[in-house]
């Protein structure tokens, strides 16, 4: 009777041993687990400052290009102030890196885009005044705000390469269940427009 009393206390006492060892493993991964998205993560906030910096860019170049403009296209200012309201409205936007939903990236897209479209109008018009082109703060405003577009274009990219790895980490298995645990979700990614496989020229403006 002692004999199987300590049979059983021993394996009794090897369960706790290995359900100590599993909860210390699971444990350990759990805490690695949240390190690497932690980093993962920070480097998509690290890449979105980045493109919401290249977009900034953008629009502090465009109230610079209107006051040269204004002496020469002054009877557009229908034009002008339709591109005031989706500066406005673009740079309004305002998200938060740690958690891009698809919904808040297509807001801030269609924004962008309704900005694009006005500053094409604007760009458009301009075509009609030869000596505003021929002006040199015009030139080189128009080369600033194609180099501005290309690092748009760059920065978009950057962030889409370091949102993948991160998608994929919280998807495999077990990552999935920590991910839902910890609240980690999938983010969203840039997704293409019309013309977005190649850098942008600013004759592509003109051309809208």
């Amino acid at each position: 009777m002692k004999k199987g009393v300590i049979v059983g206390l021993g394996c009794l006492g090897i369960s706790i041993v290995g359900v100590a060892i599993l909860a210390f493993v699971i444990i350990g991964y759990a805490f690695k687990f949240h390190n690497n998205v932690i980093d993962l993560d920070e480097n998509i906030g690290e890449k979105w400052a980045n493109v919401e910096s290249a977009y900034q860019r953008r629009a502090d170049l465009i109230p610079n290009l209107m006051k040269v403009a204004e002496r020469y296209a002054e009877h557009e200012q229908e034009t002008f102030i339709k591109v005031i309201e989706a500066r406005s409205k673009a740079t309004s936007i305002q998200i938060d890196p740690s958690n891009i939903t698809p919904q808040q990236l297509q807001q801030f897209q269609q924004a962008q885009s309704g900005l694009t479209s006005a500053l094409s109008r604007l760009l458009a018009v301009f075509e009609r005044y030869p000596e505003l082109k021929a002006n040199e703060n015009y030139k080189e405003l128009m080369n600033e705000l194609e180099r501005t577009e290309n690092r748009i274009n760059v920065e978009r990219n950057r962030f889409n390469e370091e949102v993948k790895p991160y998608n994929k980490y919280i998807k495999k298995i077990p990552n999935n269940l920590f991910a839902n645990y910890y609240n980690f979700s999938e983010k969203a990614y840039f997704k293409s427009e019309n013309g977005s496989e190649k850098a942008p020229d600013i004759n592509d403006y003109i051309k809208k």
